[in-house]
């Protein structure tokens, strides 16, 4: 009998070491001290405005505008096959889009069927420049063809309507978030603009930001305004967990405060809007730099810009499920950042880029936060510049990958540059 005990407990002790094993082995080994940057041929002729998208299934998708000519644009797309970017795809292509260095298009792909995709690009309407809608193309065949494009928000005032989010939910709709100007415009009157590049806003009320969601066949739910003033032409972000929905943008307070807040959805419906940190910065335009999220099951994080006090920052702060909002701030940049963050969130650490100028020129920085960090770790990603033409860099991971790309502009051509980093 005690030697059934003795290898009763052999066994438990032996199964326990084999989990912890298997436990051990599967973390990924994530040091920026090993950093090694590979490049990855880009599938980008003359283009810019990239965005980055890994599937349910594990599939890299890089979208961008590809200037076809002086009139006319491409929104392509092409994924990672056999280690390499596949041949382009295209879209849809118009010469009468919005395209802007900050508002770029998306690609999706649904997580109950993989040969399901969604892209949106901006396109504009006859009445005034800065008046274009959010239009939205899908396939069902894994981008081979596409259909006719829908309106994802239903008001048909002409106005300004982009900064979209999409991503895939698990009841197989898509969820958006996007600014819809609706309110802004005085009847009959086009929406004062200081300029184009600086984005000015005036005329009537204010930006907002609302959401809804569709399914395949582009039938609409959900349609609802989540806050009613907010910064004009600043990004939107979001993450679908297993318990939640959270949206984060730059609000706008009427003494002209932008500060990213939050809206999160839960079982008891859509909560009213919460500041992430009282960074208190009083700016009368929009700074065109909002925030970035990332989620790993129920974990938050997110990564934003704030010049308060003419003092720019770049800040991370972890999601507290407990209490239901973001912890204090994590000062991440080098003292000169230019704003344009990433991130990505692994079990204990977030992955975070952004744009650091130095000199005359600018640096893709990338660092390695946890919560509570007083110092975290950072490396030089790729030389950039100040301009706006080097856009947003975009960053994204898969199980043993971070992938990245950012424009590269050269004289009057732009182009996109694709790497990764392999952490296991």
């Amino acid at each position: 009998m005690k030697n059934i005990v003795f290898l009763f407990s052999i066994t438990i002790v032996l199964l326990q070491f084999g989990c912890q094993q298997d436990s051990s082995s599967s973390k990924p080994s994530i040091d920026l001290d090993n950093f090694v940057l590979s490049d990855l041929k880009s599938p980008v002729d003359s283009g810019g405005e990239p965005n980055l998208f890994v599937s349910e299934q594990g599939e890299v998708y890089l979208s961008w505008v590809e200037y076809v000519n002086d009139t006319t644009d491409a929104l392509m797309f092409s994924k990672i096959e056999n280690d390499a970017w596949s041949a382009p795809t295209e879209i849809a292509r118009g010469s009468d889009w919005f395209v802007n260095w900050a508002d770029f298009p998306s690609l999706v792909v649904y997580k109950n069927n993989d040969q399901h995709m969604a892209a949106h690009w901006l396109q504009k309407r006859a009445e005034g420049t800065y008046d274009y809608d959010v239009h939205i193309a899908q396939s069902k065949d894994g981008g081979k063809t596409w259909s006719e494009s829908f309106i994802i928000h239903t008001d048909g005032i002409a106005a300004e309507h982009g900064f979209v989010t999409m991503l895939p939910q698990d009841d197989g709709k898509i969820f958006t978030a996007w600014l819809d100007g609706r309110f802004t415009k005085v009847e009959g009157e086009e929406t004062a603009h200081d300029s184009h590049d600086d984005h000015g806003h005036g005329g009537g009320g204010a930006m907002t930001l609302r959401t809804a969601t569709f399914n395949i066949e582009g039938k609409l739910y959900d349609e609802k305004e989540l806050d009613h003033r907010i910064c004009d032409c600043c990004q939107t972000a979001a993450v679908v967990t297993p318990n939640k929905c959270l949206v984060a943008y730059r609000d706008r307070s009427v003494d002209e405060i932008r500060d990213i807040s939050f809206v999160q959805k839960t079982n008891e419906g859509w909560s009213s809007p919460s500041l992430v940190h009282a960074d208190n910065w009083k700016i009368a335009g929009c700074p065109v730099n909002g925030p970035a999220l990332a989620n790993h099951k129920d974990d938050i994080a997110i990564a934003w810009f704030t010049a308060a006090e003419e003092k720019p920052k770049v800040n991370v702060s972890f999601y507290n499920n407990e209490i239901t909002s973001f912890e204090k701030p994590i000062r991440i940049d080098e003292g000169n950042p230019l704003g344009r963050v990433g991130i990505e969130l692994f079990n204990d650490f977030a992955m975070v880029s952004w744009l650091e100028q130095v000199g005359e020129n600018a640096e893709i920085k990338l660092a390695q936060v946890s919560s509570g960090d007083e110092k975290p770790k950072l490396i030089t990603l790729s030389k950039s510049n100040t301009s706006r033409r080097s856009g947003f860099p975009q960053i994204e991971k898969t199980e043993d990958k971070l992938i990245f790309a950012w424009t590269v502009s050269e004289g009057k051509k732009s182009t996109v540059h694709t790497a990764f980093w392999k952490f296991k």
